[in-house]
């Protein structure tokens, strides 16, 4: 398949963690379940990258996993999770109890965590017990630190333990310019779904509990998940790969910048609207369904999630510039014929 805008999850792995893999499975057999040295050292790469050497780190196949999990350690049968009204948690995951807040542009506010966090008490109700925040959002937008720094301060004053989802986490970090710990646990977040598949891994996303107090016993719960990878080294080396002289950061920045540069190439296209502010790597455009039709008859994919005209255009770590200037040229004759 030629290189398109429907996932980010589309594309392969990258070189570096190729290469890491490709260097562990030469090394012939090696303890099972995590036992061996290549986890040991990606989960310290891990600890040293957030600035957290008391971190617990755990390591699953997918997102919905890292996610599920960590709000199921988190949370008892009985409590509810405050998530935005478009997080995977609440709309991709199968099965999260949720109280939902609809805010702009995919960030929920102080204001609606308040909102939620209060709107019941008694045992007739669920008991809102935490925050899950996803960065960078899934309208492609990212929290400033002082936004975080707020929702997270009303969070921690209603005792809510704070979950970030963050699968394009590399991406938000690279249009903030921070620190990985700054816009996580030193803003308030307690656990973190650490995103590598849609940062150039094969698969395989990695749970940090920066409140290691919250991890007890959660090795039985990757267990009994099915999440325990038995040959463990082949999942994880590549993170070493990735983590390793920034490639994760440049990836990042690779991707974002294409997102940049195909919603500078389409924003004044006619009867194209950018729905949200592009901070990442996900572009969001309102498109006429005659142009998304022309699109899709010369081979585009792309999805269309908010109604029948917003459209979600991803790039990710490998997109090419060439690949977004003929979209544009696609989309633009295609617009130019509509009107």
């Amino acid at each position: 398949m030629s290189q398109q805008f429907a996932s980010d999850n589309n594309a392969g792995i990258c070189p570096a963690a190729l290469e890491s893999l490709l260097e562990a499975n030469k090394a012939g057999h090696a303890i099972g379940y995590g036992d061996d040295a290549w986890t040991t050292k990606a989960r310290d790469a891990i600890r040293d990258l957030f600035e957290a050497p008391a971190a617990e780190v755990f390591f699953v196949f997918n997102g919905t996993a890292a996610n599920a999990l960590a709000l199921a350690q988190i949370c008892r049968p009985y409590n509810s999770v405050i998530a935005h009204a478009v997080s995977h948690v609440d709309t991709d995951e199968a099965g999260a109890t949720v109280m939902a807040a609809d805010t702009p542009a995919g960030k929920l506010t102080p204001d609606a965590v308040e909102r939620l966090a209060t709107r019941f008490s008694g045992v007739h109700h669920v008991k809102a017990r935490a925050l899950s925040l996803t960065q960078a959002t899934e309208m492609g937008t990212v929290y400033s630190l002082a936004e975080l720094d707020d929702v997270c301060a009303v969070a921690k004053r209603h005792d809510l333990k704070v979950h970030m989802d963050g699968a394009r986490l590399a991406n938000a970090v690279a249009t903030l310019g921070c620190r990985p710990a700054e816009t996580t646990w030193r803003c308030g977040v307690d656990v973190l779904s650490f995103g590598g598949t849609k940062n150039g891994l094969g698969f395989g996303e990695a749970v940090v509990f920066f409140d290691a107090s919250l991890a007890d016993e959660f090795g039985w719960r990757v267990k009994q998940a099915g999440q325990l990878n038995s040959k463990m080294r082949l999942a994880t080396a590549p993170w070493l790969g990735l983590l390793a002289n920034g490639v994760w950061l440049s990836n990042a920045h690779h991707a974002n910048a294409m997102a940049k540069r195909l919603a500078d190439g389409i924003k004044d296209a006619p009867g194209v609207r950018l729905m949200h502010p592009v901070d990442a790597n996900a572009v969001f455009a309102d498109i006429a369904t005659k142009v998304q039709a022309a699109l899709r008859a010369k081979g585009w994919l792309f999805y269309t999630f908010l109604g029948a005209t917003g459209c979600r255009l991803m790039c990710a770590w490998d997109t090419e510039p060439r690949t977004v200037d003929r979209f544009v040229t696609d989309l633009a004759q295609a617009a130019n014929a509509a009107t």
